[in-house]
């Protein structure tokens, strides 16, 4: 694994350092990923599909766990919750024998800003939270670093990324229009080139101890999870590496998302299953 320069490590302020140098610690030490992957594999997918499996209904599985790749696996997801990625872990991880470590990186924001944010990657994901985004313009050259640890990662096999093209939750009242896709996820997937799988995920409310309880006592609405099939990139891997193709490709993954998000709707009308659409 590449190591930041002091330039970037640099544009790391306060707790942002510790908090990287921990998940860093774990993700490059091949031991303690081992043993943080092993945790993820059988703690963490129970305690997850124990408070989800009466709501979670999941299809296009099929797309996911009958590979065999050769390189590196992205899920690209639309974004709703911060539960969004625990609960494609979880699935994954019960499917697919062939991951072998996890990674999904996430805005710096709570997880890297804060001790109990750096508490909740520990505890519930045994820091796969990782690499960290940062938001200020200031860190903008450690995010090139992040983004060409990430596309490292993604040329191994075994290797399983999540990934959401919007960048940052989408706290709209339209959950199927999706936000403008982060020129960087193009960038990522240029470059390393990965098996990319695209998820769409809904039904998660901010009330989530409610909705965990709904889970138990038979009140909680469906969360729905469709997998669709591994998309063809070829042309965009063809093409020379600069911002259009980037843009060019974030933009398409976008689009899949969208049309996956059509159809993870009309599965909701098929079903009876509240739409969760904006009100007309």
């Amino acid at each position: 694994m590449r190591t930041p320069t002091p330039e970037q490590l640099a544009t790391l302020e306060g707790f942002e350092r510790t908090a990287f140098t921990i998940a860093d610690t774990v993700n490059r030490n091949p031991r303690l990923k081992r043993a943080a992957q092993a945790f993820l594999a059988t703690v963490g997918k129970t305690w997850v599909h124990q408070f989800t499996k009466n709501l979670l209904h999941v299809r296009g599985l099929e797309h996911v766990r009958e590979l065999d790749p050769d390189r590196g696996v992205m899920i690209a997801a639309n974004h709703r919750s911060f539960f969004d990625s625990y609960v494609i872990s979880s699935v994954l991880l019960r499917s697919c024998p062939w991951i072998d470590r996890m990674y999904f990186p996430v805005r710096s924001s709570f997880f890297y800003e804060s001790p109990t944010g750096l508490l909740v990657n520990g505890v519930m994901s045994a820091w796969a939270m990782y690499p960290p985004v940062m938001r200020r313009k200031e860190a903008r050259s450690f995010n090139d670093y992040v983004v060409e640890l990430t596309a490292d990662l993604l040329a191994k096999r075994g290797t399983l990324v999540g990934f959401h093209p919007e960048g940052t939750r989408n706290k709209s009242d339209d959950p199927y229009t999706l936000l403008p896709a982060q020129i960087g996820t193009g960038q990522i997937v240029h470059h390393s080139k990965p098996i990319v799988v695209p998820a769409f995920v809904l039904g998660f409310r901010e009330g989530l101890p409610r909705q965990i309880a709904g889970n138990f006592d038979g009140t909680g609405e469906p969360v729905t999870l469709l997998f669709g099939e591994p998309l063809d990139l070829t042309r965009f891997y063809e093409a020379q590496g600069r911002l259009r193709t980037y843009k060019q490709l974030a933009d398409h993954l976008r689009e899949v998302l969208t049309a996956l998000g059509a159809e993870e709707r009309a599965w909701r009308r098929e079903m009876g299953w509240p739409d969760l659409g904006p009100k007309r």
